[in-house]
């Protein structure tokens, strides 16, 4: 398991003073962002590449508040992976100071071909990386359809309906 400790600070904190819904995002994505270079998917590998990793969603489920003056860590694991990883689905778990597990986070995403602005699959190198990186307990191999399972589409509206909003 991959982990990553952060002290909260003031601008962490919300109206209520404990830890903002966005700086759970922003921890999180630092993790993930932090354990894709120490895995060999820094910046120089991914301009290489010409990729970038995107977010498809982040459903984050809260159990306990968390204040300033307690530092966290938040962890990482693979939890599935297409077979050309195209696709990548990230757990995080968040702990307080006393290990109580404070919220998880289930993250998944895919690799964009920033030329041609759209999703690639993953080189036979950076696979082979993210392949052997920690599992989750219930990993599993992610086909096109698991990006789609909750059934959310885009819904568009024409020029003239946004121009009257």
């Amino acid at each position: 398991m991959y982990t990553k400790k952060f002290e909260i600070r003031w601008s962490d904190l919300d109206a209520n003073r404990h830890l903002a819904n966005s700086a759970f995002i922003n921890f999180m994505s630092h993790t993930r962002m932090s354990f894709l270079m120490d895995n060999g998917f820094g910046q120089k590998q991914l301009s290489h590449y010409n990729l970038g990793p995107i977010v498809f969603y982040e459903h984050i489920y809260y159990f306990k508040e968390i204040f300033a003056g307690e530092p966290v860590t938040v962890s990482l694991e693979l939890s599935g992976l297409s077979e050309d990883g195209m696709y990548f689905e990230f757990v995080h778990k968040i702990y307080d100071h006393n290990g109580k597990n404070c919220a998880t986070c289930e993250m998944m995403g895919s690799w964009i071909d920033l030329e041609k602005r759209k999703l690639t699959v993953l080189p036979e190198e950076l696979y082979y990386k993210l392949d052997h990186t920690p599992k989750s307990e219930d990993f599993r191999i992610l086909t096109k359809e698991d990006t789609r399972k909750y059934g959310k589409r885009p819904q568009d509206i024409t020029p003239e309906e946004v121009n009257a909003m």
